[in-house]
C-alpha cells in the first residue's frame, strides 16, 4: 500500500502559519507606519535659512531620500497586501497549496516566505 500524498495542511498546521504570518504582518504594518511618518516629515519644509547653493544640494538630498524611503513604502505596503492574502488562503483552506503545480509547498519553505504561492521548483521553473 503506497503512501498517499498529502494535499492540505491540518487545522494545527494551519494555525501555526497563521500566527507566523500575524507577527510578519504585525511588524510591516509597524515599519510601514514609520516610512510614512520619515516621508511627511521630509514633506515639513524647514525655517533653515542655509546660503543658496548649500540649500540646493540638500533640497536634492532630501528629494532623493524622499524618493527612496517611498519605494521602500511601496514595497512594504506590497508586502503587506501579500501577507493579507495569504491570510485569506489559510481561512479559505488553499493556504500552502503551490498554485502552479497543485502540490503542498514544503513546510521549510513556508516558513521563510510564509506568503509564497509557489513551491521552489514552480519558482525556479518560472525564473527560467
Amino acid at each position: 500500500m503506497a503512501l498517499e500524498e498529502k494535499v492540505k495542511y491540518s487545522e494545527e498546521e494551519l494555525k501555526e502559519f497563521e500566527i507566523l504570518l500575524q507577527e510578519k504582518l504585525d511588524k510591516a504594518k509597524k515599519e510601514f507606519i514609520y516610512l510614512k511618518e520619515l516621508i511627511s516629515r521630509k514633506n515639513d519644509t524647514g525655517t533653515d535659512n542655509t546660503a543658496g547653493n548649500v540649500k540646493v544640494l540638500e533640497d536634492g538630498a532630501d528629494t532623493a531620500e524622499k524618493e527612496n524611503f517611498s519605494q521602500l513604502a511601496g514595497r512594504q505596503q506590497k508586502y503587506i497586501a501579500q501577507l493579507e492574502n495569504a491570510m485569506i488562503r489559510i481561512k479559505n483552506g488553499t493556504y500552502g497549496i503551490c498554485i502552479d503545480t497543485g502540490k503542498l509547498i514544503p513546510k521549510e519553505r513556508l516558513r521563510i516566505v510564509p506568503h509564497t504561492q509557489h513551491s521552489i521548483e514552480a519558482k525556479l521553473a518560472r525564473d527560467r
